[in-house]
């Protein structure tokens, strides 16, 4: 029996891990990482319970017993169902607000379905409509558009199609809430985007914790300077003489004696004790004591050689057997007090007293956590789902009133931390958050578009509060999670949701719609490349262009990163479809040379629609997973993770994964053209850190390697498409670069660029390229301290 057989083989195993790295989180000693493990600890006892006792098909695009396809599951990492729904569970603070208005005495259990009913009554659905004409709804998962489009089409008139859709839904009233969150305020909807709304970034702020550091620095100026003083003040009393001190230099230095030692005047400590002293001494050794309980955060009264440290033991040593003291002792003693005295004076003095002073005053700061709360306090009048235009009058100093209320010192600035924050919910193009630093990678763009992407894709509709409906629905929609399929199947695409394929027949799509989605693709796509050239375009980024595309009428084979240890051998006729594209655009370039691609054979490759049969379908989706196996040298099937990548990456090689559908079909070549040899060099420059960094373990070393050869395939793809002139500056350049790095790092990468210039100037290079996935330890990894 194979895993594609029984996907619980290749599940099992996978689930079982997943738990036990989550059990093992639940140790760590931070809370947040706690609080995220335990919640996959529930979710992956949940997928090995539901898969063990039937009630979870894994592989299935329906993988709930007795749901539709449309229902949204709650899914772990690797696409895997929990048998959680997102729209169903625990009930909700906005469900208990509404059951309390319209269902009082409803018990929970009862509720959802008592509210699901209300809304079809005259009252429920006028109250839909009043949501749906002043845009003051959020739909957070797709199901909670449903009932609002049973509104629009009853007031439309589509009286039938309405009801049709109420019959689709209502066995699951009960269960699911197809109601949405209603606002106080509309959304706003348009081009700009923010990372985080003003909710979260509330949220963000109110959630930050004391900074150990800050705290143990406050412990240290508030309780333990001032014992540092009171010990010295009473070390000092032992002095036959003068004060003893070191001597500085003209220039501020310190004055060295013999063998580098300090040089000292003034008399020495523990010559005589006061009367009383003794007592006084005992006294404050015990006060300290009593402190350190209390007061843990600071390391330094017990590091062994700081001054803190000194003069406590000399001080017990004084209290305990003073005649025993060594001359050594007394000479170290001597030594902390002399430097105490250069530095800021006598206790007691003007000096140290002003010093003293300064600290607390630094100390005494608010922290900032009561600095966030503050912040968040101000955002307290700003619709919570909205981003912000402004960020500025949040960050103004703290005035007289929010002193008096909040205890902060009034004048107190905002710090670099909570401004860093509030600035995640500021407004702009998606290239301005980019240039700001606010997105840093292309997963974190794709979280961001929907909101833009979801309004132009609703742009066809003519009636305003549809389209404000189904702007929602969307962005909703493309925050679910997909699922792991086997057999090839789908995922679910919006249109199968009943509540939008009852409003598909009022989408008008023109030109103008069909054009801006195009110069959105090419605007989304350019931006991902230009930002972050040695990334491969993420899943979730793809989701979005290929939504595009279609939008555009492009036919452009977008293909998915597949996981290696869930990939079950059979890659879905669009890899196929764009490994031929992609022979067609580096016919005869230095990409094709480079990975050795015969564009005739991948053109002669059957496609799935030309197989008669079953076997002969099965056939054509496995060429792909068989070529790629021929070319890594291994035999098919793969049988294990490591080869799985190995033919993945292969593949995603002959596909070129996106890069050459988007500059052929998007125009997006055209608009590249001349920043294509910055976006190389700064692969190369990548890399070349990449490979440098030291590694954790080998998991991490092979992390990076697996990245960079990544990176290194963007990089020759981007030259593919370069002029002659540009590549021989490039390996010009290049050269000098690596010239640069450190001398086992040159030795170790020196062959991957001998080979790339080979494949520059011959025409069978037959050099062996830079991949990521090998058998064996990786011949990158060979020297464990790169930078020697």
């Amino acid at each position: 029996m194979t895993m594609e057989d029984d996907p619980s083989l290749a599940a099992g195993g996978y689930s079982a891990f997943q738990l036990a790295r989550a059990l093992a989180a639940t140790e760590h000693a931070d809370e947040t990482v706690r609080r995220n493990a335990a919640k996959r600890v529930r979710q992956w006892t949940a997928v090995i319970e539901g898969q063990r006792g039937g009630a979870i098909a894994t592989g299935s695009r329906t993988p709930l017993k007795d749901m539709p396809a449309w229902v949204t599951p709650e899914v772990a990492t690797g696409g895997f169902a929990t048998g959680a729904l997102l729209a169903g569970g625990a009930f909700q603070a906005h469900e208990r607000t509404l059951r309390d208005e319209l269902a009082p005495g409803v018990p929970e259990a009862d509720a959802r379905g008592a509210l699901n009913s209300f809304f079809l009554t005259d009252a429920g659905l006028e109250r839909l409509g009043l949501l749906l004409d002043a845009g003051r709804f959020e739909v957070a998962v797709p199901e909670e558009g449903a009932l609002l489009a049973v509104a629009w089409l009853l007031r439309a008139g589509h009286v039938e199609q309405a009801w049709e859709l109420v019959e689709a839904i209502a066995p699951w009233f009960s269960r699911l809430r197809f109601y949405p969150v209603e606002l106080a305020e509309a959304r706003t909807q348009g081009t700009l985007l923010w990372v985080d709304d003003v909710a979260t970034v509330m949220q963000r702020l109110r959630a930050v914790k004391p900074n150990a550091a800050i705290l143990a620095q406050k412990e240290a100026v508030e309780v333990w300077a001032p014992l540092h003083d009171r010990m010295a003040a009473l070390l000092f009393e032992t002095v036959r003489g003068d004060a003893p001190i070191a001597l500085r230099t003209a220039d501020g230095a310190w004055q060295r004696g013999e063998a580098n030692s300090f040089v000292v005047s003034g008399g020495w400590p523990c010559a005589h004790y006061p009367e009383g002293w003794h007592e006084r001494a005992a006294m404050l050794l015990d006060q300290y004591r009593q402190a350190r309980a209390l007061h843990a955060r600071c390391g330094r009264p017990e590091r062994e050689g700081d001054s803190f440290f000194t003069l406590r033991e000399g001080l017990r040593r004084c209290v305990e057997k003073p005649a025993a003291l060594s001359g050594r002792e007394v000479g170290r003693l001597r030594l902390v007090l002399a430097r105490y005295r250069a530095t800021h004076g006598l206790p007691g003095a003007a000096e140290r007293l002003t010093f003293r002073q300064r600290q607390r005053d630094e100390a005494g700061a608010p922290p900032f956590e009561q600095i966030g709360r503050q912040v968040a306090h101000r955002l307290e009048a700003v619709p919570p789902e909205a981003g912000l235009d402004d960020i500025e009058p949040f960050l103004a100093p703290v005035d007289a009133s929010e002193a008096a209320a909040s205890g902060i010192r009034e004048g107190t600035t905002i710090p670099h931390s909570v401004r860093r924050k509030l600035a995640r919910a500021l407004e702009g193009t998606a290239g301005e958050l980019v240039e700001r630093g606010a997105i840093p990678s292309g997963e974190a763009l794709a979280r961001v578009l929907p909101r833009w992407t979801a309004a132009l894709r609703a742009a066809d509709i003519a009636d305003p509060a549809l389209r404000r409906l189904q702007a929602a629905i969307d962005q909703a929609f493309r925050r679910r999670r997909s699922l792991l399929l086997l057999s090839l199947e789908r995922q679910v695409q919006l249109a199968e949701l009943p509540w939008v394929a009852a409003t598909a027949r009022f989408r008008a799509p023109g030109s103008a719609s069909r054009e801006a989605a195009r110069q959105a693709l090419t605007e989304i796509a350019r931006l991902a490349l230009t930002s972050f050239p040695q990334a491969i375009l993420p899943n979730k980024l793809l989701q979005e262009l290929g939504a595009l595309a279609e939008m555009a009428g492009l036919p452009l084979p977008f293909v998915e990163e597949i996981a290696a240890d869930i990939f079950m051998g059979r890659f879905s006729p669009k890899f196929l479809e764009a490994a031929r594209l992609a022979a067609d655009v580096v016919e005869g370039s230095l990409y094709a040379r480079y990975y050795g691609i015969d564009g005739p054979v991948l053109r002669a490759l059957r496609a799935p629609q030309d197989a008669a049969s079953k076997r002969g379908a099965k056939d054509a989706i496995d060429v792909l997973a068989r070529l790629g196996a021929s070319r890594a040298g291994i035999e098919w099937p793969a049988r294990n993770v490591v080869r799985n990548g190995m033919v993945i990456e292969q593949v995603q090689v002959l596909t070129t994964h996106n890069l050459a559908p988007l500059l052929a079909g998007s125009g997006l070549r055209e608009s590249l053209a001349a920043q294509l040899p910055a976006m190389a060099r700064r692969c190369f420059e990548w890399i070349c850190a990449q490979l440098q960094l030291p590694a954790a373990d080998r998991h991490a070393s092979l992390i990076r390697i697996k990245g960079s050869a990544y990176a290194w395939r963007q990089m020759v793809f981007f030259l593919s498409q370069c002029r002659d002139d540009e590549v021989i500056e490039f390996l010009g350049w290049s050269r000098a670069c690596l010239g640069g790095q450190a001398k086992a790092f040159k030795r170790r990468f020196e062959p991957i660029l001998s080979g790339l210039v080979a494949a520059t100037t011959t025409e069978d290079p037959r050099v062996q390229p830079f991949m990521g996935w090998t058998e064996g330890t990786h011949w990158l990894m060979q020297d464990d301290n790169p930078g020697r």
